[in-house]
């Protein structure tokens, strides 16, 4: 049973406070058009929708800067965007946000990665997605890296975020997780099923459920599955930490010091899991560099992921409400 007590979380707390935080990975940007359907299209036997309200929010690794921001670090995403409108809209986000667009590249080559959804009333009607998926070429490759490194001894950890679009090559895998190791960086991953194996060594590596049982080939049931799954990625990542999410049942933390530590969920009701994971490792992350331990930090971050899932649609923790929580928790 983990318990932080009241001084030890405001110890934390303060020293969130103006952390750096490398973010790489797959920017995304999620439209929403909002709107009423009346009356059938007499060209197809779908709904016109009739748009009263159009807007966009952080997908993708860029949820986890925006998680950053509202957890008062600083952010530093390093991904890439397109020569078009969906960059430029990506780009004014961040600038509204005073997020430094530093560690972007442009490339006229790819469109930048945007999922707009269709929702007529309460009915989400369709989804639209512009995205290419193939790894980005070596010369922004080369780029992204050299920018990281550029900037490493300023930052206090990264974190790969992978949503298989292709900004997180291997190349580009091994190289960050060596610059990182060299300096003395924290470095943690959120996975996809493309490249699994490839983020060896690091700090803490966090898969969900779904993820684990279809790289590992078979399904994560019960306590015996968590535990199973949890040593392989252990012993075959060779990862200080695994982080295993698993839904309403919780975590499970993984390292070699220390007996596997299942923690229960915290959402006391689930709205939407949309953006969870992104909390997760973004509060993982920024903990760990604030100097708690793996558990802490883990505890923290599933207080982070509870919040969220009690919201509708992607949205970052505050910091107030994320330390107000872990408190009232601890009672």
């Amino acid at each position: 049973m983990i318990n932080i007590k009241q001084d030890r979380l405001n110890e934390l707390k303060q020293a969130f406070n103006g952390k750096r935080i490398a973010i790489v990975g797959d920017m995304m940007l999620d439209g929403y058009i909002m709107g009423g359907a009346k009356r059938i299209s007499p060209e197809a036997p779908v709904p016109v929708v009739d748009v009263e309200n159009e807007f966009y929010r952080f997908g993708g690794a860029a949820n986890c800067a925006n998680n950053i921001l509202h957890l008062k670090a600083e952010p530093f995403p390093l991904g890439i965007i397109g020569n078009d409108r969906a960059g430029e809209i990506f780009t004014s986000l961040l600038s509204g946000l005073n997020i430094h667009p530093g560690g972007l590249v442009v490339d006229g080559s790819r469109p930048t990665t945007l999922k707009t959804r269709v929702i007529a009333g309460s009915q989400h009607v369709v989804r639209i997605d512009s995205e290419k998926k193939e790894y980005i070429g070596k010369d922004t490759e080369e780029n992204l890296f050299k920018i990281l490194e550029s900037e490493i001894s300023s930052i206090d950890a990264v974190i790969l975020q992978d949503y298989n679009k292709g900004v997180l090559t291997p190349t580009l895998i091994t190289e960050i997780i060596g610059l990182c190791r060299k300096n003395k960086k924290l470095v943690t991953v959120d996975p996809k099923f493309n490249n699994f194996f490839s983020y060896k060594g690091v700090t803490v590596f966090k898969p969900n459920r779904k993820e684990a049982s279809d790289i590992l080939g078979f399904r994560i049931k019960t306590v015996e599955d968590v535990i199973k799954a949890g040593e392989i990625l252990l012993d075959r990542l060779e990862a200080e930490n695994i982080l295993l999410t698993l839904g309403e049942d919780g975590i499970a933390v993984f390292n070699r010091e220390n007996e596997p530590k299942m923690m229960p969920t915290k959402a006391r009701k689930v709205a939407d899991v949309s953006g969870a994971g992104d909390t997760v490792i973004s509060t993982l992350t920024l903990a760990l560099s604030a100097g708690a331990n793996i558990y802490e930090a883990s505890y923290i971050a599933n207080y982070a992921a509870g919040i969220v899932c009690a919201e509708v649609g992607i949205v970052p923790v505050e910091i107030e409400n994320l330390f107000e929580t872990v408190l009232g928790g601890n009672k």
